[in-house]
């Protein structure tokens, strides 16, 4: 049901077709520096033989989904920062959605993945290479993938059903679902309330597996003497939480806010924390704190 417009003008942070040298100028930065700290990351892991363990495969997975999600939207922000706006057609569009909601669901379970692997390794030491084997590992990641694209593929099908009218410019920085939402001239109801509902599911299942691992991993650690043996395990998971923490908060301010919005820059603030920041973030949350990385960036 598209129409026959040749596509959406992407605005960026203003209202008004303008160029903005100073955001195009932080974005940049950001960017480059999350592509260089991701792929080092990844590179790091799989050159190094004693980082193959199971919580740096998924650290590698956490890696390639944050440099992949950048690269889905940075480039065209980029070119919509410097030239003021830039268009963007119907197919590329939905493929900006389809992505940037895969990798997102995706990194939501993965950060679960990545809670229960603490868990095991703290709380359940001598089941640990048979809990957490290469085939449990692979399992686990291919779950994460799987029900990350499904699940942006449904939010996609329903959005491509709808109908667009006239109204062609996104006050946004990328095609983000909500504001494609509010062009389209059909009753996207049924798009809202789904996508309210398999946000809320998202969030809550995998923060629910997020508190039950770290409740336990702190009544095993409150049990522990205060040693070396108890720092390092508080240490082994307080980048983790830091990681959860920058990932969770801006979602859920970004699609669980009720009714309208206070501010209209609100949305769009929120979205550079999880789509930009997050991912430019995540390889110095891991790395700054973690001795083992540190001893690897030596040895190389």
């Amino acid at each position: 049901n598209l129409t026959l417009l040749s596509g959406f003008i992407l605005l960026g942070f203003s209202d008004v077709p303008e160029p903005q040298p100073n955001t195009f100028n932080i974005f940049l930065s950001l960017y480059v520096c999350t592509v260089l700290g991701n792929l080092s990351m990844v590179l790091l892991i799989s050159t190094d033989p004693q980082l193959h363990s199971p919580m740096y495969f998924f650290l590698t997975h956490l890696s390639v989904i944050d440099f992949c999600l950048s690269s889905a939207i940075s480039p065209k922000a980029l070119q919509t920062f410097l030239l003021g706006s830039s268009h963007i057609s119907f197919l590329a569009c939905f493929a900006q959605i389809y992505l940037y909601l895969a990798l997102i669901i995706s990194e939501s379970f993965l950060l679960g993945v990545m809670a229960y692997d603490r868990y095991v390794a703290v709380c359940r030491p001598l089941l640990y290479a048979t809990t957490m084997s290469r085939a449990s590992c692979c399992s686990l990641v291919v779950l994460v993938y799987t029900v990350g694209f499904l699940s942006s593929l449904m939010h996609t099908v329903l959005a491509g059903r709808l109908s667009f009218c006239q109204a062609r410019n996104i006050n946004h920085f990328f095609c983000e679902l909500p504001a494609l939402l509010r062009l389209s001239c059909s009753h996207t109801r049924l798009n809202e309330t789904f996508q309210a509902a398999h946000a809320g599911f998202n969030i809550l299942s995998s923060f629910l597996v997020i508190l039950l691992s770290y409740t336990c991993i702190l009544h095993t650690v409150l049990q522990i003497p205060l040693t070396k043996g108890k720092l390092k395990a508080f240490s082994t998971c307080t980048s983790h939480l830091v990681a959860v923490t920058t990932f969770y908060a801006p979602g859920v301010l970004a699609y669980l806010q009720p009714g309208p919005v206070c501010c209209r820059d609100r949305p769009r603030l929120v979205s550079v924390c999880y789509t930009i920041l997050t991912p430019t973030l995540n390889p110095l949350i891991y790395s700054l704190r973690n001795k083992e990385v540190k001893g690897a960036l030596r040895r190389v």
